[in-house]
């Protein structure tokens, strides 16, 4: 017989599946019950042409028998359960750890990226991938998904559902009034590949109990695991208007002697009242249980690959990993700009998969970008792409989330940091500059005393456009996503665009001090959003009701790090600032009079960005030769154009910066000053041309009305 769960338990089990004895399989097979005894307890193996008897008696083919990959048909069909009613009449309208979240893309992907991160085999080296589905079906393959799910059985659930008022029921009932009146159904379907999987039995403690039958249980078993909670899973239902999930899972270790294709689906529901009977809530779609009372109780079966693709749940291998398919996922809390969108995108709504598509794509490379930069010896922790279908049809082809192009200069200084490769002083564009700071971490139980100090890495460099808003740092830990996104407060008007991204716990490396300690700390200060580090009732119950303060000193000092390490301007910074480099140039006037070269100041650096609404911002370096401080100079700002005279453009706002101050329009320079700095932004209303298809030049005047370079 071929390779697969040993005969013996898997031949135990078809029985009590059948609802069959020994001694009936016995009869059936024309052999005595102590030859069926001997099989199960694995003394002994049938002879092949028993085989064939069996497999007839089990009412299943040959190659089920000797592969020993699922289970047979006979007896217990796949079905679902509904949990009964309270007994004492008590009432669930909904999952609470669902509203913990906003059903948004953006949360999913947080939330699921982060749960595969967590469960991420790391004996081998490897990322964890993961890609998203998006499947949008219509007519003929809706209406075989529908009865692969066994509809016809859910539906008087879902009607009594969607006639009550309460929140859950509301989002049901435009669910089903989308999927009948438009005839679709979007499906989200999110694969991880060289993670755990659904390990574990039905009932007892394991990865596969604590997300398909228990609220609030994390399961973490690492220190740098994302949630502590257990309220993450609850976005894969949030985010279905049906409230149905459905997963098919590869374990990483073996389950009734087996590893793929495990499936079950749950569904959650309010409490509703069907043909007179009350239901608690959710619901299981599996093998009918013989061992519960009644073999009312539906647990996870072993399906065969034609049941895996009509629900839509095929993986490309038989890598350890599990399949969630969202069934009607919709987007309700869509990121605040979806500025990527096209003119002709206007008229998706929300649930367009192809704006969904965007939306998870942004999403994970504003979150995971740190997960997804290797260097040195390491390789990266996460792999992540997305694509969309429609009736199997490519849409968009699989986009493979890539870290430089959504965050290139915070993918620059982490490369560098794992490369080796980071200064101790900005001295050029492009480098990445490293220091550490200190967080003092407190001794668990309320202790006064302090466990050690923490060296968290902190790294700064030049930003670039496609980073998002500069001057900011992002904080994480061991698992690299995201946590914390902040601006830095308090820099002098002069300072060059950058980006620092400050590694805690075991982000610092496995020399860090007290790195395992720091990530537990830091792990109780994150909400169940992950998005801060902060005041937390875990904080408080396992440490101190003063123990935040740690995190807000680690905060001032990185802060204060920053400051130190850009406060010099650099000596070559690109003009311009990115992609505005080669628009921006230094204009030149013709001089009325004659002017003294040894004293005329010069307008010697750019710096430029476009605001958001439109203006430019311009932060002009001015060297001032010796006796030069007398001279009275007004920056004038034009369009660029390459004839004719380049049309002017107002100032809404002219301030000085260092050693200058502005009068009636000019710059006046301190006593003695050797160098300025003034920062200017322009007003919109006096643009002749759009901002981003025009080019800035920014001049010197002398009071007279000459210009000076």
């Amino acid at each position: 017989m071929e390779a697969g769960e040993d005969f013996g338990p898997w031949l135990a089990r078809q029985l009590k599946l059948a609802d069959m004895t020994q001694t009936e399989l016995a009869q059936a097979v024309e052999v005595t019950r102590a030859a069926v005894s001997a099989w199960i307890t694995g003394r002994a193996a049938p002879r092949p042409e028993t085989i064939e008897r069996i497999a007839r008696a089990l009412n299943t083919d040959l190659a089920t028998v000797h592969t020993r990959t699922t289970d047979t048909q006979a007896g217990l069909p796949v079905g679902w359960y509904h949990r009964p009613g309270h007994a004492d009449g008590g009432r669930e309208l909904g999952n609470a750890a669902a509203f913990a979240f906003d059903a948004d893309v953006e949360v999913l992907a947080r939330e699921t990226c982060q749960n595969s991160l967590d469960e991420r085999l790391t004996t081998n080296g490897q990322p964890v991938r993961v890609r998203y589905t998006l499947h949008e079906l219509t007519g003929e393959t809706l209406a075989r998904f529908r009865e692969a799910v066994q509809w016809d059985d859910l539906f008087p659930h879902y009607e009594a559902a969607a006639a009550q008022e309460q929140k859950v029921g509301r989002v049901i009932n435009a669910g089903l009034r989308d999927m009948y009146q438009h005839d679709r159904l979007v499906l989200l379907r999110v694969d991880d590949y060289n993670a755990a999987g659904l390990t574990g039995d039905d009932y007892d403690d394991g990865r596969f109990a604590a997300v398909v039958r228990r609220q609030l249980d994390s399961h973490k078993s690492g220190s740098s695991a994302g949630g502590s909670y257990g309220l993450g899973k609850a976005t894969l239902w949030a985010t279905s208007r049906l409230g149905l999930v459905l997963m098919n899972s590869t374990l990483s270790e073996p389950h009734e002697g087996r590893t793929e294709r495990r499936l079950i689906g749950r569904l959650d529901l309010p409490w509703r009242q069907v043909q007179g009977k009350p239901w608690a809530g959710p619901a299981w779609l599996g093998r009918p249980d013989p061992d519960s009372p009644g073999a009312a109780v539906a647990r996870s079966w072993w399906a065969d690959e034609e049941t895996v693709e009509a629900l839509h749940l095929g993986r490309e291998s038989g890598e350890p990993g599990t399949s969630f398919l969202i069934v009607g996922a919709h987007d309700v809390a869509s990121l605040a700009d979806d500025s990527s969108a096209s003119d002709g995108d206007e008229g998706e709504d929300d649930d367009s998969i192809q704006r969904m598509h965007r939306r998870l794509v942004r999403a994970l490379g504003k979150n995971f970008w740190a997960a997804m930069t290797g260097g040195g010896d390491q390789l990266p922790l996460l792999e992540a792409s997305v694509r969309t279908l429609r009736n199997g049809e490519v849409v968009l082809p699989e986009e493979r989330v890539d870290p430089t192009v959504t965050q290139p200069s915070r993918t620059r200084a982490l490369k560098a940091f794992l490369d080796g490769t980071t200064v101790e002083q900005l001295t050029e564009s492009g480098q990445v500059v490293a220091t550490t700071v200190p967080l003092s971490l407190p001794a668990r139980g309320g202790a006064r005393a302090s466990l050690g100090e923490h060296r968290a890495v902190l790294l700064v460099t030049d930003a670039e456009d496609p980073d998002g808003k500069p001057n900011r740092v992002v904080a994480m830990r061991g698992n690299r996503m995201t946590v914390r996104d902040a601006a830095v407060p308090g820099l002098p008007l002069s300072t060059n665009p950058f980006q620092a991204v400050l590694l805690a716990g075991e982000a610092a490396g496995t020399q860090a001090p007290f790195a395992v300690e720091a990530e537990e700390f830091l792990r109780a200060a994150e909400p169940p959003e992950h998005n801060k580090w902060g005041q937390t009732e875990e904080l408080t119950l396992t440490y101190s009701p003063s123990a935040y303060r740690r995190i807000a000193s680690l905060t001032r000092e990185t802060n204060a790090a920053i400051k130190e390490l850009v406060a010099r301007p650099k000596k070559r910074p690109k003009a311009g600032g990115g992609r505005l480099a080669p628009k921006l140039t230094v204009g030149t006037g013709t001089k009325k009079r004659r002017l003294s070269a040894a004293t005329l100041p010069v307008l010697e650096e750019l710096d430029a960005q476009v605001l958001e609404g439109g203006a430019w911002q311009v932060i002009g370096e001015i060297r001032i030769p010796a006796g030069g401080h007398t001279w009275r100079l007004a920056p004038v700002a034009k369009f660029d154009v390459r004839s004719g005279p380049r049309p002017s453009i107002a100032w809404a706002e002219i301030v000085g910066v260092d050693n200058c101050q502005v009068v009636d329009g000019t710059l006046r320079f301190s006593d003695g000053a050797r160098s300025a700095t003034f920062r200017g932004v322009t007003d919109p209303m006096t643009h002749a041309v759009r901002t981003s298809l025009s080019g800035l030049v920014v001049e010197l005047r002398t009071g007279e009305g000459e210009s000076l370079s």
